[in-house]
């Protein structure tokens, strides 16, 4: 079982909200390395919402986390991308109620678009165990 440990070390600014600067893993372990996650269901719909993309996104993420045996508290880096900056705050909500209790590496991008017009939203991420 590997150690993760979450830091944020002296000389670089307190993170705002929900996350770490960095995640060590160490000992003998699983990585799982996650593709992109959308706001689109498993029956292939995309809400036009993008609070409710972003809630589909973080349940696909779950559920390739569980997949492989993985929950959310082996997660210790994720990447978000986002096509509006007024996503910001339900992004942030999102993932601070997801992550409650647990603070993995995380970086945000706003880029001007993904690779299907309608998705608002790209998550992936990384675990161990």
């Amino acid at each position: 079982m590997p150690v993760i440990t979450l830091s944020n070390p002296p000389g670089v600014r307190p993170p705002a909200t929900r996350y770490s600067h960095a995640a060590l893993v160490t000992g003998p372990h699983r990585r799982l390395v996650i593709s992109g996650q959308v706001g689109q269901a498993p029956d292939g719909s995309v809400a036009a919402d993008g609070a409710a993309q972003i809630a589909q996104a973080y349940a696909n993420l779950q559920a390739v986390l569980a997949g492989h045996g993985m929950g959310i508290a082996d997660v210790v880096k994720t990447t978000a991308f986002l096509t509006d900056r007024a996503l910001i705050p339900a992004y942030r909500a999102a993932r601070d109620a997801l992550f409650a209790t647990h603070a993995p590496a995380s970086t945000l991008l706003v880029v001007a678009g993904l690779a299907d017009p309608r998705w608002q939203v790209e998550i992936e991420a990384e675990a161990a165990q």
